[in-house]
């Protein structure tokens, strides 16, 4: 029997991590870190395990005292936090064994770590175990096969205290059918959506049921919708079914190429299965952008119809945004302004382009001699890692006054009441319970008081109030957002 500590990195403050935001609802991570809890399921059953993630708690000498092993996984833009952490448990004296995106594609920048079990963990960590448990484990396992998701156990969340965290998540599939340039989804999973069973899905939802969770489910994927068919003829059916059982026990958000727009009935599928928002890769409303990073499924289209559609059918429409193409221009800046605050995205990541490992954008500008060094891993911070057509400088400065001016009060909450007239939910938003209420309350201190936005915020709540009464708790849920997304375009300003 051994004992295996999880450690999960933390996170810089990001667009995504919506700390300023938590706040407001006592939470102190918007997930929980899906790929530790799913390997720690993978474990031998007699192994102890336990998970410290430093976004929730903090690891102390007690905590690193116990383990024989410690795992550790982690994202890109976890570098600096999983290269202090690995050095405190080497110094520890600790066997360590990382795998997950960061190491996948930066293993050799990592000497201290003892074992590297790369790529799915579904193919890579049963032959590690079976080696490390026969005494001859090798340095490092990796591996190009894309493995089916049949046999994927349904994450341990028993070592995961669900109350600290803002959402849940789940995976149903991997992959992606497009090829974006910059992209290294399909470098990594493949152009096949693998999914998992609807058996397996449903009971990943009644696991989360039965530890007590009601709220929020992200579902990870890549693109939700890469297997249309099974989704309408399968899943959808299935988790329309689950909701009912259960009394709408979740809301669901994914992520989804804009295609999906084309799709009215399975839209209608989607929100009747619960999901109430989606984010889409917008990335540029210039054709020559779309053409150049070959979004093929962004062209000849009228994207902000295209999102309307999505709003008028009950899903909230949250977009990335990028500027930085080689065929930028510096009106790229006005257009993408005037794009964001017409679509009422009011969640709109934008980031200058970064080259991540792997892609197909990676191995153009190595060969054009244009790599300057590794991507920060945060796709909003106002960095890039390659030389742009366009001058350096006007890019950044550029940037940041484009999310400087959407993130700015006026503009801001102007996009909220435009997303607010479009949307059209099919079904009464649920009214506010006390955990929103007392969210609420602290909004009405922090922003409506305190907060530079005041009059924005209650002129606000008073239009909607009158305009779409039963919208108030997710007015007010973006309100928060806002103050979250300022600060971030304050970091990046200062």
């Amino acid at each position: 029997m051994k004992k295996v500590l999880l450690l999960y990195p933390e996170f810089p403050d990001t667009f995504w991590s919506f700390k300023h935001a938590l706040k407001f609802v006592r939470k102190r991570a918007a997930l929980p870190p899906l790929g530790l809890l799913t390997v720690a399921a993978m474990l031998p059953t007699d192994w102890e395990t336990r998970l410290i993630d430093l976004n929730v708690a903090p690891l102390r000498d007690a905590d690193l005292a116990w383990p024989d092993l410690v795992f550790v996984s982690g994202m890109i833009a976890q570098r600096d936090s999983a290269r202090a952490l690995i050095t405190r448990c080497r110094a520890a004296g600790k066997t360590i064994v990382a795998g997950g995106p960061l190491f996948t594609s930066e293993h050799a920048e990592f000497t201290d770590v003892d074992y590297f079990v790369l790529g799915e963990a579904e193919v890579t960590l049963p032959e590690f175990l079976r080696d490390f448990l026969a005494g001859k484990a090798r340095r490092t396992y990796t591996t190009t096969t894309l493995p089916d998701l049949l046999h994927t156990p349904v994450p341990l969340w028993r070592l995961a205290d669900l109350r600290r965290y803002g959402s849940m998540c789940i995976q149903y599939s991997r992959g992606c059918p497009f090829d974006c340039e910059f992209c290294d989804v399909t470098a990594k999973f493949g152009h096949r959506s693998r999914t998992k069973s609807t058996v397996q899905v449903l009971a990943e939802l009644d696991a989360l049921a039965a530890a007590g969770w009601r709220g929020s489910v992200f579902f990870v994927d890549d693109n939700f919708i890469g297997n249309k068919r099974k989704l309408r003829e399968d899943l959808l059916p299935a988790l329309i079914a689950w909701q009912h059982a259960h009394r709408q026990r979740f809301s669901f958000y994914t992520e989804a190429s804009i295609n999906l727009a084309d799709d009215e009935a399975l839209t209608r599928q989607i929100v009747s299965a619960g999901f109430d928002s989606v984010f889409i890769g917008i990335e540029t409303p210039v054709e020559a952008g779309l053409a150049e990073c070959n979004k093929r499924q962004n062209r000849g289209r009228d994207l902000l119809g295209d999102i309307r559609r999505l709003q008028h059918a009950g899903l909230e429409v949250q977009g990335g945004f990028i500027v930085g193409f080689d065929c930028d221009t510096l009106s790229i800046f006005r257009k993408q302004l005037e794009f964001i605050q017409s679509s009422g995205i009011v969640t709109a990541m934008v980031g200058i382009l970064t080259v991540l490992p792997g892609t197909k954008l990676f191995a153009r500008l190595q060969s054009e001699g244009r790599l300057l060094g590794p991507s920060s891993g945060n796709n909003s911070d106002g960095t890039t890692n390659f030389l742009p057509r366009m001058d350096v400088q006007a890019l950044r400065d550029g940037y940041r006054n484009l999310i400087a001016t959407i993130y700015a009060p006026g503009p801001y909450y102007r996009r909220v009441r435009t997303f607010l007239r479009e949307f059209h939910p099919p079904k009464v938003p649920p009214s506010f319970n006390l955990k929103n209420l007392a969210a609420f309350l602290r909004s009405a201190v922090g922003l409506g008081v305190i907060g530079r936005e005041r009059f924005q915020y209650w002129r606000l709540l008073v239009w909607t109030l009158f305009r779409r009464p039963r919208l108030l708790q997710i007015a007010v849920k973006l309100a928060i957002y806002g103050h979250h997304f300022r600060r971030c375009a304050k970091a990046v300003a200062d």
